[in-house]
């Protein structure tokens, strides 16, 4: 399989289980590597756009006519069965990720990876009842993901509002990946403060956190 810095750490999330579903699958390279790797027993791939789907088609074709790939055109969770025991998705936006999920159906395994408003997936997650067991920030091809896995009914420890808003591993353990992204972050809120007409103290109040985990994020860099 194909293998970016990104897929590696996505697959590294995946576990064994018996009907796995990649939602918006892209290429299907995820797919492949739960078949490849002996994982699933069987798998389906989905999109909302047919053409989109035809890449991973392609890839799977061989699984898709051993009857181990379904695909389908559809919105979401719309045609995936409700048995699925592990859901990826990765690639959306955190709220189209929590409607997904809202106008779906709850698995009892997630591994996501939203690209923007990861706290609205995790405060999510964890109203339903899922415990978060990984959830930290890493940096591949050029970009900065937040990477979730949660599984339902499990336990996790609590989750203050600064974990919602930063994720808890990255506060509790955190990689150079998070250090990186808070100063990229803290030079942006910097940047729009300076130039700023309207909501000066909006910008300030949230340049005044970033440092304050910044500060923190170091410290426990330099003490590992």
């Amino acid at each position: 399989m194909k293998r970016t810095l990104r897929l590696t750490e996505l697959c590294g999330e995946l576990e064994a289980c018996r009907l796995f579903a990649d939602v918006g699958c892209d290429h299907g390279y995820c797919t492949q590597y739960m078949l490849e790797n002996d994982l699933c027993r069987c798998a389906q791939i989905s999109d909302i756009s047919a053409k989109s789907l035809q890449k991973a088609e392609a890839l799977l074709s061989a699984y898709i006519n051993a009857g181990r790939v379904r695909a389908v055109v559809c919105a979401g969770l719309e045609k995936i069965d409700p048995n699925t025991d592990l859901v990826l998705i990765a690639g959306m936006g955190g709220e189209e990720i929590v409607g997904i999920l809202r106008d779906g159906f709850l698995p009892p395994k997630v591994v996501l990876q939203p690209m923007k408003n990861s706290d609205k997936v995790r405060r999510f997650l964890l109203q339903e009842g899922y415990g978060i067991l990984r959830d930290n920030t890493f940096f591949a091809d050029g970009k900065f993901y937040d990477l979730i896995r949660a599984v339902r009914g499990s336990a996790c420890g609590t989750y203050t509002a600064d974990m919602i808003m930063f994720g808890r591993d990255n506060l509790l353990n955190p990689r150079e990946d998070f250090r990186k992204k808070l100063e990229r972050d803290i030079a942006q809120h910097t940047a729009w403060m300076e130039n700023a007409r309207e909501g000066r103290e909006e910008i300030v109040r949230r340049l005044s956190k970033l440092k304050e985990i910044y500060d923190e994020t170091c410290r426990r860099l330099s003490s590992n």
